[in-house]
């Protein structure tokens, strides 16, 4: 796959250089709040997202509010199992990094030394989108948007190859997709232990909250929503 990458001639290389090529031509602060953001700020901005469905789910005390929860904490525990399924999968196609092999790239974060393919934190970001979308639609989109920009950054340092960022997207949706059923049979029964727990069941549910509520972007299986005397299911993603 590295010989491949090395073609002059490869769109994968192309798309490297027309979208590197941003970084060039961009002030040299902007450059700094990209590489910033590529590094640390859209991991921070999903996991503040996935705290965010968290406490709002908690808030408003739905019926399958132990589901909900468990599909939360779905989300990291996907994403660290895609990481590590990513390492064998980096040993074996021992793809170098894009600035190894080609000349006049603008790398805005030096020191990666590591193998180019799979990218961790496009499988990261992608992974914990996916599975907050899992647990709510709304919360979901949001960071799969930003999912996405976040692979578009990885290109835009300098350090990833275009399909680096869509192996790492397929990775982690696949991880979070796959594995929730098994996930969720495993983790629904721990939520709901912790909710009838009188010491830490607020992190299930609020105190004083009952079932019902909203519960209208849930997608997680078995979440409702009383409209009207008439029962809603959504179907899990």
């Amino acid at each position: 796959m590295a010989g491949l990458a090395a073609s002059g001639s490869n769109p994968d290389v192309d798309l490297l250089y027309d979208i590197n090529g941003l970084a060039k031509d961009a002030p040299p602060w902007f450059d700094r709040v990209m590489e910033f953001v590529g590094e640390y700020g859209l991991l921070l901005a999903i996991v503040l997202l996935v705290l965010g469905c968290w406490w709002s789910v908690r808030r408003r005390g739905e019926e399958d509010a132990a589901s909900s929860v468990a599909a939360l904490v779905w989300a990291p525990l996907a994403a660290g199992i895609a990481v590590l399924v990513n390492v064998p999968i980096r040993g074996f196609v021992e793809r170098p990094r894009p600035f190894l092999d080609h000349q006049g790239l603008e790398v805005l974060v030096a020191g990666k030394t590591d193998y180019s393919f799979v990218s961790d934190h496009a499988t990261i970001v992608m992974a914990m989108a996916v599975g907050l979308f899992v647990a709510n639609r709304r919360f979901g989109l949001v960071a799969l948007v930003l999912a996405v920009f976040g692979g578009f950054i990885r290109v835009y340092m300098g350090v990833h190859y275009p399909t680096d960022v869509v192996g790492g997207f397929a990775l982690g949706t696949a991880v979070a997709l796959l594995l929730s059923p098994v996930a969720m049979a495993l983790l629904t029964p721990v939520a709901r232990a912790v909710e009838r727990s009188p010491r830490v069941g607020w992190l299930v549910r609020a105190r004083g909250r009952g079932a019902g509520g909203d519960g209208a972007d849930a997608v997680v299986p078995g979440a409702r929503s009383e409209r009207g005397g008439a029962s809603e299911r959504d179907l899990a993603a």
